[in-house]
């Protein structure tokens, strides 16, 4: 049995593709969304195998409950947690009962427990290793018994509703960011999915009822050769499909000449971390890129026509009241609020276990012994005015999204509530003007990126 608990609003990879593996290698193998459908208890009490995958801190606290429940269910099945974030938190989801830990590529590593467990002439006696970044040849992912598209996220187009089937065409990231989770786990190497895997699972896709596809690369043009020929071939074969992907700020000005081919093919929207915009913030991140590189790459997709999904870790040790307001200014300045969406104002940043930001002195005065329950250093920012503003731009996201204001007032009443923390004369209110812009930035309905 495999288990999914939230994977950004898509039907999730991470089970398709093991589906498959585990699927050839003789096993019956049941799939379980929790994002979208309950826990199948019938389904845990009779698996010999129960495997979670836990692809972000997200998901990894809300396997914590899952792996107890089905440690209740069935005590003498194995229990396995695979994904990201499985090697990170080892000792913790271990003492939730877990036996088997696999981060990268995982999907080698279950086939291989599998066969143990069914006690299979010639399977590795050995526990297969926590982390892998062997090369596989995958295969193409079996999406039979995951629940329909339609379940799932959509992609808001020119007033259009699509379904939208989601892909990778590699995995792990050849950049070394700090604050970055796949860090820890692939040291800068990167690892791609064959070309011919990746087209034929969009095809099932589109045949299912996909018309946009987004493609969970952490970075799309770490391989450019590799992404461009699928995209060109994408197109060749299903014009009409649109597609969404993640590139660096530094990679969309590296490879500024080839934006005109991703728009040609069908990319609507590109996201891009962008952080911070403060100079000083993005050199402690190791973002290698700038300030003046963010408004560069702005101005770059406007002209190409491909709308910018910027996202931000808004609140860190080095944020500041007028820094926040600055890049509030920024953000409006660079016509970006129909872009951004609210929550992107309420990131706090997230230190795993593993991360780099752990390397710097600065970091290791400020943070607080590892927190299991949290799964990440707890730290206190060292203005308390600048911790108050967070839990306050919390609330109001919160409430605007009950209320489903638009951005433009979200974002105003954010703004608003950033000028009181800071005190002092207040600065001119930004003008906005979203109404027109709004209808034609394409949008996923499902805004986190954590």
């Amino acid at each position: 049995m495999l288990v999914s608990l939230y994977e950004l609003g898509r039907q999730p990879f991470g089970l398709a593709s093991p589906a498959a593996w585990l699927r050839a290698a003789g096993a019956e193998v049941h799939c379980n969304d929790l994002a979208v459908e309950p826990l199948r208890e019938d389904l845990v009490v009779s698996a010999d195998l129960v495997a979670v995958h836990v692809p972000m801190h997200t998901a990894t606290r809300l396997a914590v409950p899952i792996a107890r429940r089905v440690r209740e269910l069935n005590p003498s099945g194995h229990l396995a947690c695979y994904g990201l974030y499985a090697p990170m938190n080892e000792a913790f989801l271990r003492s939730l009962g877990a036996e088997t830990i696999l981060g990268g590529e995982f999907e080698e590593g279950l086939a291989a427990l599998v066969r143990r467990l069914a006690g299979e002439d010639g399977a590795p006696e050995a526990e297969p290793p926590t982390v892998s970044l062997a090369r596989q040849r995958f295969v193409v992912p079996d999406r039979s018994t995951l629940p329909a598209l339609e379940s799932y996220a959509h992609l808001t187009l020119d007033g259009e509703h699509r379904t939208v089937g989601y892909t990778e065409a590699s995995r792990g990231c050849k950049h070394l960011c700090r604050h970055c989770p796949i860090v820890p786990v692939y040291g800068g190497r990167f690892r791609v999915v064959d070309r011919e895997v990746v087209l034929a699972d969009i095809r099932q896709q589109v045949r299912a009822g996909a018309q946009h596809v987004t493609f969970g690369d952490p970075d799309f043009l770490n391989g450019p050769k590799h992404a461009f020929a699928i995209v060109r071939a994408l197109h060749d074969e299903f014009p009409a499909l649109t597609y969404d992907v993640t590139i660096k700020i530094e990679h969309l000005l590296k490879h500024a000449v080839h934006l005109e081919t991703l728009r040609a093919t069908g990319c609507v929207l590109i996201t891009s971390a962008v952080e911070a915009v403060d100079d000083k913030t993005l050199a402690i991140y190791d973002k290698a890129h700038t300030r003046a590189d963010f408004r560069e790459a702005v101005e770059l997709l406007r002209r190409v026509g491909i709308a910018m999904n910027p996202t931000f870790v808004t609140f860190s040790p080095w944020t500041t009241l007028d820094g926040y307001l600055d890049l509030l200014a920024l953000i409006a300045e660079l016509g970006l609020v129909p872009n951004v969406s609210p929550v992107q104002y309420a990131i706090r940043l997230l230190i795993p276990q593993g991360s780099r930001l752990l390397e710097l002195p600065s970091v290791q005065e400020l943070v607080e012994p590892f927190d299991e329950a949290a799964l990440c250093y707890r730290w206190t920012h060292p203005d308390p005015r600048v911790d108050r503003l967070y839990e306050e731009v919390r609330r109001q996201v919160s409430s605007g999204q009950r209320r489903d204001e638009t951005r433009e007032q979200s974002y105003l009443r954010i703004w608003d509530a950033a000028v009181r923390a800071r005190g002092g004369d207040p600065p001119r209110r930004p003008v906005t003007s979203e109404a027109p812009a709004r209808a034609t930035v394409p949008y996923l309905n499902e805004p986190w990126y954590c």
